[in-house]
């Protein structure tokens, strides 16, 4: 039989049967504390209904607290789950305790108690941060306190039907050792508030914080207690924030939101395209639009490309917004199927906005944007491109291609290039389909380039 982990390393959380001198995990040198037994057995919430079939089990239809900011209560799933426990993790000053305020603003308008607690800032920091979003303070009610049971006394007295921690990292929980911020004190910490919260019906908001290598800190198994985990992205520099669903039981995590941080407070981005796209040069090379998917929403991103000589040994491959090793993969393809050449080029990629594209429906859009702006040649400024490109040069489905081109064409984009294989019979108004089957197709029809030496068109070997 497996021995239970009985260590359990103070920095990142990792866990092990018997003392480490150093962590195998984050590499920490002398980390390892013996794990506390929980506390939580008092009063703890557990079912005495005894083995049930399914079908004998009741099932209660819980009504959900909206906190009137849609892009949130999207990402939710609707909105608050009476006894759900979330998780907002982000890095420092992305701007999660100015989310939570907000939510707790909104569920106020609609005459729900949130009871705010603040273990980082005194209540005055807090008063002083809703006066500056032009929030209502007759409605807020703070607690400025880290002690886990205090807090829970605090709560249970008064009329609240949410709960609200910034941040979990803060609380102390007195019967246990070891500070604030250790693995065996969140991990009681965040135990004792989720049956709290589970034993109440009130939804629970525990914010947690981000360690440099982007993990909620203090130690993973954070995600597992909790039931819906949400992270806040965007750089400090810009105004754009994205929050994404990693974890959520009670919605799917396929659903992100948008937002921009303003000197007001957050704004709800409500056509995030048109953001994206506001400062689009015109008749620029190397400028392709690709309708993205976040979640399960459509979006139309540019994406940027800079080709250049390069006086360097190994010439750069940089991207931003985009994995670089696929920016790599895909100009092997150009080079081999496509015979343009790219190994004496520096290659940088950008994705505009600040935004990060993950999915590979991007493909055929850099790949465009690669060979336009090696040619210094612009595309027309109506035209969007979507689909995957495979090794052997082919060009591979998008996914729910027929609702990215409604979004193209929304915009006022007339004409769309896409996998000849799932255009056909496809028709959207006001929008013109391309198919194509290959690279080399693609580069024909847009870029008037042909490999056939009988055409009038140069071909790739007589371009330098």
């Amino acid at each position: 039989m497996a021995k239970s982990p009985r260590f359990v390393c103070r920095h990142c959380g990792h866990q092990a049967t018997g003392w480490l001198g150093r962590c195998p995990a984050c590499q920490a040198w002398d980390s390892f504390e013996t794990m506390a037994p929980l506390l939580t057995a008092k009063g703890a919430t557990g079912s005495t209904s005894g083995i049930l079939a399914l079908a004998e089990v009741p099932v209660e239809e819980t009504t959900r607290l909206t906190t009137g900011l849609a892009e949130l209560d999207r990402v939710l799933g609707g909105g608050l789950t009476p006894g759900g426990v979330i998780l907002l993790s982000g890095e420092p000053g992305v701007g999660k305790s100015t989310l939570l305020l907000a939510a707790a603003a909104g569920l106020a308008e609609r005459g729900r108690k949130l009871l705010y607690v603040t273990g980082e800032e005194s209540a005055a920091q807090v008063r002083l941060r809703a006066e500056r979003l032009g929030l209502s303070l007759e409605t807020l009610f703070v607690l400025a306190e880290t002690d886990v049971s205090a807090i829970i006394e605090q709560a249970q007295s008064g009329p609240w039907e949410a709960l609200a921690v910034d941040s979990i990292q803060t609380l102390r929980v007195s019967e246990l050792g070891g500070q604030a911020g250790g693995p065996n004190q969140i991990r009681e910490s965040a135990a004792r508030l989720t049956n709290l919260a589970k034993a109440k019906g009130w939804p629970l908001w525990l914010v947690g914080h981000i360690t440099k290598d982007g993990q909620i800190a203090g130690p993973k198994l954070l995600e597992h207690l909790v039931d819906t985990v949400l992270y806040f992205e965007g750089d400090r520099d810009r105004p754009l924030r994205i929050l994404r669903s990693f974890k959520n039981r009670f919605g799917s995590v396929n659903e992100t939101g948008i937002f921009e941080m303003t000197g007001a407070g957050l704004g709800e981005v409500q056509n995030p395209s048109a953001l994206f796209l506001a400062e689009r040069p015109i008749g620029a090379s190397g400028s392709v639009v690709a309708p993205i998917l976040e979640g399960r929403r459509p979006l139309l991103m540019e994406i940027q490309s800079l080709v250049s000589p390069s006086s360097l040994a190994m010439p750069r491959r940089q991207s931003l917004g985009v994995d670089p090793a696929r920016v790599s993969l895909l100009a092997a393809v150009l080079e081999k199927k496509a015979r343009l050449k790219l190994y004496d080029r520096d290659i940088f990629i950008n994705v505009a906005g600040g935004a990060k594209i993950s999915e590979p429906a991007a493909d055929l859009a850099i790949v465009t944007a690669l060979a336009s702006s090696w040619l210094d040649k612009a595309l027309p400024v109506d035209l969007v491109v979507v689909g995957e490109v495979g090794l052997a040069g082919e060009v591979r489905s998008a996914g729910r291609l027929s609702e990215r081109l409604k979004e193209a064409a929304r915009l006022g984009f007339k004409k769309a290039v896409a996998p000849a294989q799932e255009i056909e019979g496809l028709k959207i108004k006001g929008l013109s389909l391309t198919g194509v089957k290959s690279v080399s197709e693609l580069l024909a029809s847009q870029l008037g380039l042909t490999q056939a030496r009988s055409r009038p068109q140069k071909t790739f070997e007589e371009i330098d």
